[in-house]
């Protein structure tokens, strides 16, 4: 089995764990990450986060291989382009900025504040 189809069936495998464990949490169950909890996380936990997102779109765009969708049908060829070149750290210092300066917008989500501060900018 070559590197490629190893590495497909470990990403379809752990596709469809994510998928099942998924499906047994209720929307109620899984907490909408926000400013609040950013702000009072430990600089590992922002980093565990981080790469967990980072984990999903190396997960994304491997499975979509060499013909991603178009824009229209995945944010993964939008947030690929706008998160080029930065690092977890800079995404958690742009973000640990971010709230520092709107401190009155802690209930904002995490994942938007990385989409409108970091992902949107890069695209430009």
């Amino acid at each position: 089995m070559t590197m490629r189809l190893r590495f497909r069936a470990v990403v379809l495998a752990a596709s469809m764990s994510l998928a099942w464990v998924w499906g047994q949490a209720h929307a109620a169950d899984v907490p909408l990450i926000t400013g609040e909890h950013w702000v009072r996380s430990s600089p590992d936990v922002k980093k565990a986060f981080l790469i967990g997102i980072a984990n999903t779109i190396q997960v994304e765009t491997a499975y979509e291989g060499k013909k991603p969708p178009p824009d229209a049908q995945s944010l993964m060829p939008r947030l690929v382009k706008g998160l080029r070149g930065q690092t977890l750290d800079s995404v958690s210092d742009r973000l640990d900025k971010w709230y520092a300066a709107n401190p009155g917008k802690l209930q904002r989500p995490v994942v938007e504040t990385i989409w409108f501060e970091v992902v949107l900018p890069g695209i430009k």
